[in-house]
């Protein structure tokens, strides 16, 4: 099927490419406006201090220093995800778990600077969750890799404005999807129609060539 045959489908099935898309984009609208709850981002910031050198051992100090802080960082961003630090922030919050919120790790490869976020629908138990899950990263990181001190550069604070869901796109995926579905609809259904549709056709399928062709009336006539 070439784009001109497929652009002549479209058009004898305008109705349903036009309507399917508006319901698929209205039913969607309605849930994302209607149903879906506002969600609120709270971030907090960690800056990792390495162990003190003495005067003499910080005169030997070379560009791969920097490399091993940054690899630092990077693991105890990883361990931030660890459930040991989930099961400890939630028990010290008087939660059983962090059910129904959305914790993200973020470090740099440039610095020693790592951004912990915690989403939920709640923007003051986000920012709650935000900062024990801070406290109990910089203790753990203490504990486990014997780093001279994770501190808070930035303290969590409860967002005033949610930071999703994003409703617009939503609404635009869905009126695509039903784009899609309506072409790939009259599609199928011309695949399904075995009729001759035109002369060439006819003369393919029984290879002969046609003498005449009956005008298409118009209806009443």
């Amino acid at each position: 099927m070439t784009l001109l045959e497929l652009l002549q489908l479209l058009r004898k099935k305008l109705a349903l490419v036009i309507a399917l898309p508006i319901v698929f984009a209205l039913a969607t609208g309605v849930y994302a406006y209607g149903f879906m709850k506002d969600m609120y981002t709270s971030q907090v910031q960690l800056y990792v201090l390495t162990q003190a050198r003495t005067s003499q051992e910080q005169s030997y100090a070379s560009s791969s220093d920097t490399t091993a802080s940054q690899q630092l960082a990077n693991d105890i961003a990883v361990l931030a995800d660890s459930p040991s630090v989930k099961k400890a922030t939630a028990s010290a919050l008087g939660m059983k778990d962090l059910e129904g919120y959305e914790l993200g790790v973020k470090n740099s490869t440039t610095n020693r600077v790592i951004t912990l976020t915690v989403t939920s629908a709640d923007p003051d138990a986000s920012a709650r969750v935000a900062n024990e899950l801070a406290k109990k990263t910089a203790v753990r990181s203490v504990e486990v890799m014997g780093v001279s001190a994770v501190n808070v550069v930035d303290e969590a604070s409860a967002p005033e404005n949610p930071s999703g869901p994003n409703r617009k796109m939503y609404v635009a995926v869905a009126c695509l999807a039903g784009l899609f579905l309506a072409v790939a609809i009259v599609v199928v259904m011309d695949m399904l129609n075995v009729t001759v549709k035109s002369r060439e056709e006819a003369e393919e399928l029984f290879g002969l060539p046609v003498l005449a062709e009956l005008p298409k009336l118009k209806e009443g006539k």
